[in-house]
């Protein structure tokens, strides 16, 4: 493919006190294969001298550009809504997201670009290679089959691995921009986004290839649901009623609680819990996460207080 028919990539990057990774991984995407790029960056209050390094890197790297620095977001995803409510995206045939932390496949977005032409889809996510500080690697597989409704209670994979065509990057900014105050009460974009797509019908493709190494250390905010701990982490959350609660509110910005997985299900109460047990096979992917669903989904019916969607409107 010549430069001349490259496509245009905006990257965006959220940061908080990135100093210890965050090198490599700009480094990782300005050496990306057959595409055209330019990274957003927007830097949350950082102690370590993350904005003064980017600010002078930027300096001399016209595919670098800072947004303005002094917000506090406290969170990824306050901070990747924060570039999309502020980038122009018309000029650009794709939009993408990076960690400050990992290492980017060199053909990860043109191996993207190219499925989704042949898939026909303008929704792109991936596997993923886990890496640990001791040599540890394991590759994370995202690639089951999508269901019915996973995408209210589930991302497509990590934020870091999408990539979204024209259409569906600028309907997503439309709904980032036009969005009130709950917006920031949704602590993951990429669930959000996923979920967005799939409810509005945007063909979305799951690459069961590794585009990338996804590092777990102490300052994920998130990192790989793998081992006794990370495990025990995440099945708190579900147990106590959080991820329900953030499906709910995801349902409710997305305007979509007409639907019967929300109607009788996250918003019939017990009842309602009870109903979505009996379709644990149509709410998550993999076949083991179908059965930690159906008894989430058990032990909130018979537990107190159940969220409804009543409640969590107010």
């Amino acid at each position: 493919m010549s430069e001349a028919n490259h496509k245009r990539f905006a990257v965006c990057l959220a940061a908080y006190n990135g100093m210890a990774y965050i090198s490599e991984q700009i480094k990782s995407i300005l050496v990306q294969k057959n595409v055209d790029l330019q990274i957003f960056i927007s830097v949350d209050q950082s102690s370590d001298g993350t904005q003064i390094f980017l600010s002078e890197w930027a300096a001399r790297e016209p595919r670098l550009t800072l947004l303005d620095y002094g917000k506090r977001f406290g969170g990824a995803g306050p901070n990747f809504y924060r570039i999309l409510r502020e980038i122009q995206l018309e000029k650009f045939d794709y939009l993408s997201f990076a960690d400050q932390d990992d290492l980017w496949h060199p053909e990860k977005l043109f191996r993207a670009q190219c499925l989704m032409i042949e898939q026909s889809a303008l929704g792109y996510s991936s596997n993923f290679s886990a890496i640990w500080p001791n040599g540890q690697v394991r590759i994370i597989n995202k690639a089951w089959p999508q269901r019915d409704w996973d995408y209210l209670f589930e991302s497509a994979g990590p934020g870091c691995t999408y990539v979204l065509q024209k259409e569906l990057a600028l309907s997503v900014q439309n709904l980032v921009q036009n969005s009130d105050g709950r917006l920031l009460s949704v602590d993951y974009h990429d669930w959000l986004i996923y979920a967005f797509a799939r409810s509005h019908k945007f063909r979305w493709s799951i690459d069961n290839w590794s585009s990338m190494q996804y590092r777990q250390h102490n300052h994920n905010q998130l990192g790989v649901n793998f081992g006794l701990i990370p495990f025990w982490n995440r099945a708190k959350k579900i147990m106590n009623g959080y991820g329900f609660e953030q499906s709910l509110l995801i349902a409710e910005i997305l305007h979509i609680n007409s639907l019967p997985i929300v109607q009788n299900g996250l918003g019939g109460g017990r009842l309602g819990y009870l109903w979505l047990a009996l379709r644990a096979k149509h709410c998550r992917r993999k076949p083991i996460h179908q059965w930690w669903f159906f008894i989430a989904c058990i032990l909130r019916a018979i537990s107190k207080p159940y969220i409804s969607a009543k409640s969590l409107s107010k």
